[in-house]
């Protein structure tokens, strides 16, 4: 690379091989005369995800972009993240899911919005993938029409800081929810929300669906403990009951598979690791 990247892309990938390649060629796609710096920081995989990501080395130098793939023995999101940091050279850091594809326009806009002197965070326009199960599907239907899916900026699968939003804290903590924990870094009138779009999958069936709630509230839970501070930032908006009920006449099957999972992420106790959906 001829000069210093306008962007860093950091990926943590834990046994992504068959996610890594559609994740990077959709970063390839993209549009504008961009420098880019891809960071795939595989994390204890068991599978070929570091031969698959070196696959796409040579489209990478085509396009005058770096790929590095690091490969740390041990597995963890906090360990990648930090790794991926530490090889950092671009002024806005993009930090992406390994199974997220990004749409063309998202890494320009995302440096446009974020080229500022302000600490700022952005993210772009969120869509679910399309989900292969029933259960999944009708999940989806009704997790796309809550509060939080419909307004402000998510973050989920994808957010993005400047150099001065990122100075705001020091390492990663070991945490559940780095995603809660960066968006809270940020009052909500220092997150950018572009427009466009990226898509995020759900995992598949109800006993996955139910541990990654599960994961989700722990994560939520844990942030209020060990860093009150920040909920002072926290705009998530309310599921007011009306609302709830209205979904429930609209597709009863959709809801009675969503509260499903809820009530039963309550009595479930699990907290091992699970892909953050």
């Amino acid at each position: 690379m001829a000069q210093s990247p306008a962007v860093s892309v950091i990926i943590p990938a834990h046994n992504e091989a068959e996610t890594i390649v559609p994740c990077l060629k959709a970063l390839l796609a993209s549009k504008g005369e961009l420098e880019a710096q891809v960071l795939v920081v595989a994390n204890g995989c068991s599978d070929d995800t570091v031969a698959q990501a070196q696959r796409l080395a040579g489209e990478h130098e085509e396009r005058g972009w770096s790929l590095e793939v690091h490969n740390l023995t041990e597995g963890g999101k906090t360990g990648a993240l930090n790794a991926g940091d530490a090889a950092t050279l671009g002024p806005v850091r993009v930090y992406l899911d390994a199974d997220v594809v990004v749409s063309p326009p998202l890494l320009a806009q995302l440096i446009d919005a974020l080229s500022i002197d302000a600490p700022a965070y952005g993210s772009g326009t969120l869509h679910l993938a399309p989900p292969k199960t029933a259960t999944t599907r009708a999940y989806a239907r009704i997790y796309a029409q809550v509060p939080f899916m419909t307004t402000g900026v998510q973050g989920a699968g994808l957010f993005a800081v400047n150099a001065a939003g990122r100075a705001r804290w020091d390492d990663w903590p070991e945490i559940i929810s780095d995603d809660i924990y960066a968006r809270l870094m940020f009052a909500t009138s220092e997150r950018h929300k572009v427009a466009a779009d990226y898509y995020w999958p759900l995992v598949e069936g109800w006993d996955a669906l139910v541990r990654v709630r599960r994961r989700q509230d722990l994560g939520v839970q844990e942030i209020a403990a060990r860093f009150p501070e920040l909920l002072g930032n926290d705009d998530k908006p309310p599921f007011p009951k009306a609302d709830q009920l209205k979904l429930a006449l609209r597709d009863p099957c959709g809801f009675a598979v969503y509260a499903g999972v809820a009530l039963a992420t309550k009595l479930r106790r699990s907290t091992a690791w699970e892909r953050g959906r």
